[in-house]
């Protein structure tokens, strides 16, 4: 399949990952963000601004339903080690590892923290990073909002890093906005992204354009 965007550190495919995955070869790990059912893509983000509008995503059916087993299986065949947010909506096998994002949300109805399963055999591992509202961050580096479900790229960068050395390519079988592939070219590793809305691809493809940040491959 012709990639939507292809660079030396990274190839974006437009279309469904049940027809791409088969084509691709195995890679070092797999960290997602799959659809948990939970309606997040519903229009839900426009309703729960308290200081200010939150940006309004839309309306879609993508989150309407999870991914189902089998499809989870060959995600997860795709790498020796797998990242998995919302593995908490999956029937996935018990793991010592699991990362833990504390959101510091403070007063909204999101969640407090997001919970990402993975197969690593080591303790489970919490970062603090604030993401909505003005004081995102380290408060001095706010990102732009493209996508309803999306996760801050230091959060994504921390990922990679707790999945140690030798993980040279990194797969984000659902891309949304590109934010995977961002942390990837920013700590000099290579990625493959898949998402079926073109929108995003688009998007992910102007992010990956940008100039690479300076960081630590560690």
């Amino acid at each position: 399949m012709k990639p939507y965007y292809e660079d030396d550190a990274v190839t974006i495919y437009h279309g469904d990952c049940r027809e791409i995955l088969p084509t691709l070869p195995p890679v070092d790990l797999v960290l997602t963000d799959p659809p948990y059912g939970i309606g997040e893509a519903a229009g839900k983000n426009k309703s729960r601004g308290l200081l200010a509008t939150s940006k309004d995503f839309g309306n879609a059916a993508w989150d309407d339903k999870s991914i189902d087993a089998s499809l989870m299986a060959v995600v997860r065949e795709m790498a020796t080690t797998s990242i998995i947010f919302g593995g908490n909506y999956y029937d996935l096998p018990p793991s010592s590892c699991w990362l833990i994002w504390d959101k510091e949300n403070g007063a909204t109805d999101f969640a407090d923290a997001e919970m990402a399963w993975t197969n690593m055999s080591k303790a489970v591992r919490l970062l603090r990073w604030r993401w909505q509202g003005m004081l995102q961050g380290d408060m001095g580096n706010k990102e732009f909002r493209y996508h309803p479900t999306q996760k801050p790229v230091p959060v994504m960068r921390w990922c990679i890093q707790q999945a140690g050395e030798g993980v040279n390519t990194i797969l984000d079988p659902f891309m949304g906005s590109g934010t995977t592939l961002r942390a990837a070219k920013d700590l000099g590793r290579k990625a493959i992204g898949i998402e079926i809305e073109e929108r995003y691809c688009e998007i992910a493809a102007q992010r990956m354009s940008q100039s690479v940040m300076a960081f630590d491959a560690v």
